[in-house]
C-alpha cells in the first residue's frame, strides 16, 4: 500500500468575508463577489432606461439585461430579439423598443 500523503496547495474555496473583517471590507468583498458574478455591474447601473440611445450595442443591452453578450446575440438569432446589421464588419444594433419590449415596458410607459 502506498502512503499518499502529499497535501496540494491550499487555495481558498469561497469568497466570503472572514469573521475578522470590518464591515466596510465585507461589504467590499461581497460587492467584488457580485462584480465577479455579472461581470460589469456598474455598467447597468450608468444606462438610464428614460435615456437610452434609440440603437444600441450587444454590451448595452447585455448590461441592461444582466446577461452574457453572447445570450443577446443568440436571442438575435433565433428571433426572440433582432438586431440590426450596420457597416461592412456586420455589427449589431438592437432598437431601443425591442429591448424595452422584452422588459415588459412600452414605449408610453416610459
Amino acid at each position: 500500500m502506498s502512503d499518499n500523503t502529499a497535501m496540494a496547495p491550499s487555495t481558498p474555496t469561497s469568497t466570503s468575508p472572514s469573521p475578522d473583517m470590518s464591515l466596510a471590507d465585507q461589504q467590499r468583498a461581497a460587492m467584488l463577489s457580485e462584480d465577479r458574478r455579472t461581470g460589469r455591474p456598474d455598467d447597468a447601473n450608468r444606462l438610464d432606461i428614460n435615456n437610452l440611445p434609440d440603437l444600441l450595442t450587444v454590451r448595452e443591452v447585455a448590461d441592461l439585461l444582466r446577461v452574457s453578450p453572447l445570450t443577446i446575440k443568440r436571442w438575435g438569432k433565433r428571433g426572440k430579439l433582432p438586431a440590426i446589421r450596420i457597416n461592412s464588419r456586420g455589427d449589431r444594433r438592437y432598437k431601443k423598443e425591442s429591448v424595452l419590449w422584452l422588459l415588459g415596458i412600452t414605449p408610453g410607459e416610459e
